[in-house]
């Protein structure tokens, strides 16, 4: 049974993680979205959530303005809330309910496990500050999981592993969960190269 808990006053907001992909969407999230007496969400998050909404579904147009929407709103965040996700937004009042992450699915199809691997966003931003986390954690030892950016992505992954004299797989995870899924196996000499610009890349070294 979920509760949900906001001081006297404020309003609480519920942040549904509703997967990488089709079929993704867990149990919680699902109760909670047929609950709902108002959705937001961008146009892929409200499409894999769909056959469960009740009620009016409307796009979110600014995401800087979520606190701004009606009380007890659901608001959907594709993959994980957490992970490069809306869950930013939430406030200490706020509800985040976890959704299956392109990290976890890749991880899954890979048979990577997850417990010495960095996760690094550069998508969206300066991806300055990912590359120089990612040679940090390299260098650590840790597979990494990066959201890439135009810019910064397999080929240039490929390059710095080179330059540290790494040896790594590297995977483009590409529409996880979709039909048209591919995931794409290269080497820091051959990089898998991906035909999309949103995709994940895992960087697994070799021991």
């Amino acid at each position: 049974m979920l509760k949900y808990k906001a001081g006297k006053g404020e309003k609480a907001m519920i942040v549904v993680g509703v997967g990488v992909g089709p079929g993704m969407l867990t149990e919680e999230g699902i109760r909670a979205i047929k609950k709902a007496s108002a959705v937001y969400g961008a146009k892929r998050a409200i499409e894999l959530a769909q056959e469960y909404i009740t009620c009016e579904a409307k796009t979110i147009k600014d995401y800087k303005s979520l606190h701004l929407l009606p009380a007890d709103a659901v608001i959907l965040s594709t993959g994980d809330p957490m992970f490069s996700g809306l869950g930013k937004f939430a406030g200490e009042n706020d509800t985040v309910i976890p959704g299956i992450s392109s990290m976890q699915a890749a991880c899954a199809r890979t048979k990577v496990n997850l417990t010495n691997l960095c996760a690094i966003t550069a998508h969206g931003r300066d991806f300055e500050p990912a590359k120089a986390e990612l040679i940090q954690e390299l260098r650590n030892g840790r597979n990494i999981f990066l959201l890439p950016e135009e810019n910064f992505g397999s080929l240039e992954v490929a390059k710095i592993l080179k330059e540290l004299g790494i040896e790594a797989e590297l995977y483009t995870c590409e529409n996880l969960g979709y039909p048209e899924e591919r995931i794409a196996k290269g080497s820091p000499d051959n990089p898998p190269i991906a035909e999309t610009i949103l995709y994940g890349l895992l960087v697994v070294q070799k021991r």
